[in-house]
């Protein structure tokens, strides 16, 4: 049986001789389960001066028991192989990164000792076949990076709030149809990723995300999103594509043939054409005194009782409407709009960046 070993040259930095890469070599476990031996054998100082180890991309389908060899294991890399499970021994490796996405992990996979990853920072799940929320994760109290995204979890747990110090959730792509108020609780939370689900609405209890800076929520069913939204300071993108709170904006912006009557009184306004009771009928003068000014800034344009709707996500020094709707005198404006664009104040941190939309 060939062995691979790692060998580092003298010019090789500190952190290269701490790492360990065994991708891509299509090893399978009982390879990799003598590359081990052969490490403990050979070159003791390296199990333990370990503290990265690859082994990703390869045709793992359980990893070794003599991982815990590396007893200062801080980074494990296990993903894209055939993985179904985690071994009890991954519990005596001091990890604070375990990445094991794009395999075949399920609910029973991991070990009850799993919870003992007391040093836990990053955990990356995204890709598997798990049906429910793993309950161990809710242990990991020192957990900051959660992705559990590409799996089929149907809800989340109400003690989410356990991991308390969370500042990225990652659950795009799953099967979940609500959102639970707990999870207000994550106030350290910077980036939520709830896209590609089956959300109706959100909890009010999303505000409480105080230190929110990125929310994807593109690919959903939402109709309405909570008026409490707009406490989010921070925000600084928001997505909202293919959900049907914007696709029913967007498929009413219709356009009818402006009257004659609208024609001629657009003509006198754009001109400033005087006029007075003693030269019109009252009715008319009373029709030309309703004009409505075009929101656009770079349009001097009016209208009367035919107008463009448009739809635009704004934020207005911090205090976005989502959405808001403002009326335009042509749909020439609707690509000429740059009225979010006027000026706050520069010392202000929570203007909305982007909206993504389509």
């Amino acid at each position: 049986m060939e062995i691979y070993t790692s060998e580092s040259s003298d010019s090789d930095n500190q952190s290269s001789e701490k790492t360990l890469d065994f991708s891509y070599l299509m090893l399978d476990t009982n390879t990799l389960s003598k590359n081990f031996d052969h490490i403990v054998i050979n070159e003791k100082h390296t199990s333990r001066d370990t503290e990265t180890l690859l082994l990703h991309n390869n045709q793992l389908e359980m990893l070794p028991l003599n991982i815990n060899i590396f007893s200062n294991l801080k980074v494990l890399d296990i993903s894209s192989n055939g993985l179904t499970h985690l071994p009890e021994a991954l519990a005596q490796c001091p990890l604070t990164a375990l990445v094991a996405k794009n395999n075949v992990l399920e609910n029973e996979s991991f070990p009850k000792s799993f919870s003992s990853l007391k040093t836990l920072k990053e955990l990356n799940l995204s890709g598997n076949s798990l049906t429910f929320f793993p309950r161990q994760i809710l242990e990991l109290a020192a957990l900051k990076y959660l992705y559990l995204g590409g799996n089929k979890i149907c809800d989340i747990p109400k003690e989410i709030w356990k991991i308390r110090g969370l500042q990225i959730l990652y659950m795009g792509g799953n099967r979940l149809m609500e959102v639970p108020t707990s999870l207000g609780q994550l106030t350290n939370l910077h980036a939520l990723v709830l896209s590609d689900n089956m959300l109706e609405s959100l909890p009010a209890a999303i505000a409480n995300l105080r230190n929110l800076k990125s929310l994807l929520l593109h690919k959903n069913r939402l109709r309405t999103l909570p008026p409490e939204i707009v406490g989010l300071k921070c925000l600084a993108e928001l997505s909202l594509r293919d959900n049907p709170l914007v696709v029913q904006f967007v498929s009413t912006m219709q356009l009818n043939p402006s009257s004659l009557l609208e024609h001629a009184g657009r003509v006198i306004k754009l001109h400033n054409i005087p006029y007075c009771p003693e030269d019109l009928p009252l009715n008319l003068v009373e029709y030309l005194d309703s004009a409505h000014h075009c929101v656009n800034p770079k349009c001097q344009g009016v209208f009367f009782d035919n107008r463009v709707e448009h739809i635009k996500f704004v934020d207005f020094c911090g205090k976005y409407r989502i959405p808001l709707l403002q009326y335009l005198c042509s749909s020439k404006c609707v690509h000429g709009n740059r009225s979010e664009q006027e000026p706050c104040s520069s010392a202000n941190s929570s203007m909305i960046k982007k909206v993504l939309l389509g």
